[in-house]
C-alpha cells in the first residue's frame, strides 16, 4: 500500500465501521488484508485495493471490516467487573425484587465476555432470571461464539481450572460449553455507530476496550446510543482505561470494590 492508498483506506474504514487507525498501523492493515486477498481469491493486494476503492460491494466491504475488527478477548478480563456483578449489581437487583436482569455485551468478539457473565449468574441461586445479549460487527466471529466450542489455548486465557471442569464438556472437537451457560446468551450482529433501540433496554451494558478505537466525536455518539439503551438507573461498564465522564453528562461515576469504575445513568 502506498501512503496515499493507506490514507484512503483509513477514511473508508472509519466511514463504515468508525474505527480510527493511526499512521503506524499500515503493516497491520496489510497483514489483515492479505487474508482477504486469499479468502476472496484476488490475484494481489493491488487488485483488492483497486476494487475496494473503485468498485466495492457488500461482500468485499464486510470481509474487509471483519478482517480489521480486533478480536482480542479473555475470560473474566480484568476480573473486577465480574466481581462487581456478583457482589454489587446482582445483589442490588435482588433487593429491588427484579424478575429479570438484561445484560448487553457489546463488541463481544468470540463470546468469552457474555459467557463469563453467564457463569457468574450460574454460580449462585439468584432470585431473578438473567438474559444476556452479545453483539459484534462481525458475523463470522459471532458464528464462532454461538458454537460455544473452544480449544485449549483459548480456555487457558483467564479461565480457572474449576470453571473449566464445571462448565465445559471435553469433546473430540474441543471444549464445549454446557447448556447451563449457553441458554442465557444469544448473539446478534450490531453496529455501535447506529441507534440500537431495536435491541431493547438493558439493566447493564458491558462495552469494554472498544472506545479506544474511535475518534472523540464517534465516542460521544456511541456513548449516547448506549445511554439510550439503558433502563432507568442502569449501569454502563467500560474498559479500565475508558471513561464516560468527558463524553457525556448522562452518567454518574461509581467506584467498584477492588478497583475500576462503573457509570450509572442519571438522565
Amino acid at each position: 500500500m502506498t501512503p496515499a492508498q493507506y490514507q484512503q483506506f483509513c477514511t473508508l474504514l472509519e466511514k463504515h465501521s468508525g474505527i480510527l487507525l493511526s499512521e503506524d498501523k499500515r503493516y497491520l492493515v496489510e497483514t489483515r488484508l492479505g487474508r482477504v486477498v486469499r479468502e476472496l481469491n484476488f490475484l494481489s493486494m493491488d487488485e483488492l485495493v483497486e476494487r475496494l476503492f473503485n468498485r466495492p460491494d457488500s461482500i468485499l466491504l464486510k470481509a474487509v471490516i471483519e478482517a480489521m475488527t480486533t478480536n482480542e478477548t479473555l475470560w473474566f478480563r480484568d476480573e473486577y467487573p465480574f466481581n462487581a456483578l456478583r457482589d454489587v449489581f446482582f445483589p442490588e437487583a435482588e433487593a429491588a425484587r427484579k424478575r429479570t436482569v438484561r445484560i448487553w455485551s457489546a463488541a463481544c468478539s468470540s463470546g468469552q465476555e457474555p459467557y463469563s457473565i453467564s457463569m457468574i449468574a450460574a454460580e449462585k441461586p439468584w432470585s431473578f432470571a438473567v438474559e444476556i445479549l452479545g453483539t459484534d460487527l462481525s458475523s463470522k466471529i459471532l458464528a464462532q461464539a454461538k458454537s460455544g466450542l473452544y480449544d485449549d489455548l483459548s480456555l487457558g486465557r483467564g479461565l480457572s481450572l474449576a470453571r473449566k471442569q464445571r462448565f465445559f464438556d471435553h469433546t473430540a472437537q474441543g471444549w464445549q460449553l454446557k447448556s447451563e451457560i449457553t441458554r442465557r446468551v444469544r448473539f446478534q450482529v450490531a453496529n455501535l455507530l447506529e441507534p440500537v433501540t431495536a435491541l431493547g433496554r438493558f439493566d447493564l451494558i458491558f462495552c469494554r476496550n472498544v472506545l479506544i478505537y474511535f475518534s472523540r466525536e464517534t465516542k460521544m455518539k456511541i456513548i449516547d446510543h448506549l445511554a439510550n439503551a439503558l433502563n432507568q438507573n442502569g449501569v454502563l461498564i467500560l474498559g479500565a482505561s475508558e471513561s464516560a465522564q468527558q463524553l457525556s453528562d448522562r452518567f454518574s461515576i461509581e467506584r467498584l470494590p477492588g478497583g475500576g469504575a462503573a457509570f450509572r445513568l442519571i438522565k
